[in-house]
Formats: structure tokens, sequence, C-alpha cells
């Protein structure tokens, strides 16, 4: 037994992360009078929440039943069924009947709000809501954070390049995470301790009842009567266990903030005897590359066609980003693409793309290609200029007539989510015909690798036997997946994040000091 004066810090909790999971845990923790402490291994709050536009998968609330949406625990089940099966039932179950009360927790505190706001369902199956089910936070004005808001991290076109929060309100997952901020301060239980990364988990007795940390004036021991809480992402930042785990794409292809999501955790826990699962896998999405080797994520395409090294299309655009991302790493030779589009988009990306940089500096470093015609486009991106040519004269066709004959592009009510209303006959199906014609080039990113600890209802933790670590919870991209290689709808990984960080607080609140 460790003595009491070795540890640095003493708490009943301790959550490693502070993105959206990490902190609905935190709060949850903390407003049940656990003395809780986050740990962020970087100097700002909220990972790759940060970045998001914090759409929340929570089914069945009353933030959809305000909204009159239609939406109910039992659409969302049939939804789930029809997509995963029988496949982790008990976590289904779990987190459809925990979704309504995480929901009904937060907004009973006065600094977190909730709306209704359209984006459709991923996959067209029973359950599902074509307008949408999830829920987003309203926007924060920064002075009710007050000298908070320095914490929370700034948008991700700032952040990438060192410019500062740039003022005005938090928005997206920003928002939410200034939102849970915020009611975490307000329990005065909760400590947030930033440059501090979770080396390792203590064991004593079976049980984990601590970490080791490292710091910038060295380690520190803190101690977790009740439990610790591994809520720190994935290891999409960690390009040798991206390797390890064969996880397509690469480290500097993701979301993750610089420096974050390297996986330490989930080492950690192995090192005391965790399982994992699912770990070739991850939350995947186009990524149009930037000069600086990342990739923005990039959604909502509405005009151009995406063609691979042969100069033919693959896939559908307009599929949800998962979807495309699967497509592009299902065969060689699709990474990278390049989207063609022309200039009635005034050298503007037909799609949404974060972070978004000028085209001229796309031209200048050679991830964008400009030319007067396909012939020349193909030849600057080493293609086969007949093949490219063929491929564009073919989409304009299917233009021309409203019909996508090869991968049924604009037929489902996501394809045109995104098309603003158009009247044409498929508005997702814009013709390539204005020159200059221009080429951005695409590779494979993602939102995190979702492959994990593989962890229990409650969130705790499994050994190799299945059998619960005492003291040991995960959630979020640290752990595997409920949903498995599927990514249902727009949330998901952030509303289950929430829902199973709650519930292992829930159950860290009546563990007592068992």
């Amino acid at each position: 037994m460790v003595a009491a004066e070795r540890w640095d810090g003493e708490y009943d909790v301790v959550v490693a992360g502070s993105g959206a999971g990490a902190m609905t845990g935190a709060l949850a923790a903390a407003a049940s009078g656990l003395r809780t402490a986050v740990l962020e291994r970087t100097a700002l709050l909220g990972g790759t929440s940060a970045y998001a536009g914090a759409a929340v998968w929570l089914p069945g609330s009353a933030v959809q039943q305000r909204a009159g949406i239609g939406d109910s625990t039992e659409s969302a089940r049939a939804y789930l069924m029809a997509l995963i099966g029988e496949a982790e039932a008990e976590r289904r179950e779990a987190f459809l009947a925990t979704a309504p009360e995480v929901v009904a927790f937060l907004e009973r505190d006065p600094a977190i709000e909730f709306e209704w706001r359209p984006f459709p369902d991923y996959f067209p199956a029973p359950g599902r809501a074509e307008a949408g089910r999830s829920l987003v936070p309203l926007d924060l004005p920064a002075e009710r954070l007050g000298a908070l808001a320095a914490l929370v991290r700034p948008p991700v076109e700032r952040d990438r390049t060192g410019r500062g929060h740039g003022g005005g309100p938090l928005t997206a997952g920003r928002a939410l995470i200034g939102r849970l901020l915020l009611a975490l301060t307000a329990t005065g239980n909760g400590t947030v301790r930033t440059g501090t990364s979770l080396t390792r988990l203590i064991v004593e007795d079976g049980r984990v009842t601590g970490v080791e940390a490292a710091t910038s004036g060295g380690p520190v021991r803190l101690r977790a009567a009740r439990g610790v809480l591994l809520a720190a992402g994935g290891f999409e930042g960690n390009g040798a266990m991206r390797k390890e785990n064969g996880v397509p794409g690469a480290a500097e292809w993701s979301m993750a903030p610089a420096g974050a999501n390297t996986g330490d955790p989930i080492l950690a826990a192995v090192a005391a005897g965790a399982a994992t699962d699912l770990m070739e896998e991850a939350w995947w999405c186009p990524g149009v590359a930037l000069p600086d080797g990342r990739a923005a994520f990039t959604l909502g395409f509405h005009g151009g066609l995406i063609v691979d090294g042969t100069g033919a299309r693959f896939a559908n655009e307009s599929l949800p980003y998962d979807r495309m991302g699967r497509e592009m790493a299902a065969a060689p030779g699709r990474i990278p693409a390049y989207l063609i589009f022309d200039s009635r988009f005034g050298g503007r990306l037909p799609a949404i793309s974060l972070p978004a940089l000028p085209a001229e500096e796309h031209l200048r470093a050679g991830t964008w290609v400009r030319a007067g015609d396909l012939e020349e486009l193909a030849g600057r991106l080493g293609v086969p200029p007949e093949a490219l040519t063929a491929t564009v004269e073919r989409f304009n066709g299917f233009a021309a007539r409203g019909v996508d004959e090869d991968f049924h592009r604009g037929e489902d009510p996501y394809d045109r989510f995104f098309t603003g209303g158009s009247e044409s006959p498929n508005p997702c199906l814009v013709p390539v015909d204005r020159p200059p014609y221009y080429a951005a080039r695409v590779v494979l990113g993602d939102l995190g690798t979702k492959g994990g600890l593989r962890t229990d209802p409650d969130g705790r933790v499994l050994d190799r036997d299945d059998r619960p670590i005492p003291g040991l919870y995960a959630a979020g991209n640290t752990s595997a997946s409920f949903s498995g290689r599927c990514y249902p709808g727009p949330g998901i990984p952030i509303g289950s994040a929430m829902v199973f960080a709650y519930r292992a607080a829930n159950a860290m609140a009546g563990a007592g000091n068992r």
C-alpha cells in the first residue's frame, strides 16, 4: 500500500482527457460530490471535440421532443439494430436507456443549453431520422466563461496556425466544452490540470487506485479513491501505434490536435491487464491535403467528382464521410484521390473543408492543380488523359439527365442535404464543363481511431478474461466503440462518449470505497 504522504494530490475520481466525454464524466462525478481532477495532456481543453461541429447523437431526449421531430428511443433502437444487429446488445441498450437521462442531467445546469438542428442519419434503414435526430449546444458568449475561455482550444483553422481564439462567442464543439467547463467549475469539486499527461496506472491489490503523470515540473502521483476514467481520445496521433495495428491513413491526416491523442492511456491500461478491440478501426473521412502535409476534414460535396489514380470514379461522392472514407480505403490506388471541379465555383472547393485555405495557397504548394482543359489536368496529375476525359463526359451526361447510373448520387436525403435546395433535376449532379479545371488532392483522413479498451455497459474496463478491472473505466475513443465498424449518424462518437462517461461516473459515485 502506498503511504498517503507519497501522493502529490488526492481525489475521488481522476479523468484523463478533456473532450466532451471526459468533461461529461467529470461533471457527473463532481455533481455527485466527488473530488474530481481532469488531466489534459496539452495546454488547452477540448481535444478533437473542440474542433467538431458538435452534433450529438442522443436519441429520445426532451430536446427532440421540444422540436417535434418524432424521434424516440424505439426508432433509434430499430435503426441501430438494423445496422449492427445484436452485437454489443448490452451496451446498445445501456446507451439508449441513458441518452435521454444524460441530456436531462446536463440541461438541469443553467450553463448547458441544447437545441435540435437538422442533419440526416447516415444510412437508409428502418428507424432512420431523415431530417436527423442530433442535438447541438447553443453558442456561448465568451464573457460567460471569463478567464476560463482561454483554456478552451481555439477553432481548428486558428489553432493549427497559432492565431489564438479570435474573439466572439464559442460555437459548436467549443461551445460544448465551454459549457461543460462552466458547469464543472460551478460544482466546486472539479480541478483541471493542463500539461498533465498520464503515463502509468497505479495498481494496489488488484485495484487501480491512482495514476502517474508527467508535468513540466516533473512526474506526479495522483490518488483516485473511487476510480480512474480514461477518456483521452484514441491513438490517431501516434504513427507507430497506427502502423502496429494496421490503421489506414496517417497520423498527419487525422483531425487530432497537435501533440494529442497518442494512445498513452490505452497503453497504460493494457500494461495493467486490459483487453482491446477494433484496434484497426477509425471514424473515417475524406481529407483535402494541405500544404503543411496535414489534411482538412471534408464533407458536404455539392459539386465536382472524385477519381482515383486511374481517372475513374469509384463511389458516390455525396456519401456520408465515414462511408466515403471506407470506399477510399477499400482498394489500392484510391489514396490519394482527386476532386475534379471547374470554374463555376470561382476557384472555391465545392465542399465544406475544415480548415479551409484559399485556392492560391493550394496552387502554389501543388496540393491543387489548375489547367485549361482536362487533358492538361490529367497530365499534371499523372492519370490517363483519355480515362479522365471519358469519366467527366459520362458524369456530365448523368448531370444532364439527373440520374447517376453508376453510383446513385443524389438519391438519398443525406446526399441532398448540402445542395442548398437547387431546383435542378438532381442538385447533386453538377456538370464539370467550364474551364479552367481544378483538381484537389484527397487523402484518407479520420476524426479519431475507434478501437481501444473493451468495456462493459458501465464503462468498466475489462481484462483479457472479460472481468472488470476494479477502479478502471473508459469512454469515448479510448474505448472500443459499441457501434463496431459502423458510423450510424452525426454525433455518435461524441454522444456515446458522453453516455458511457456519465455511466462510469455514476458507477464510481455508487461504489463507495470498495
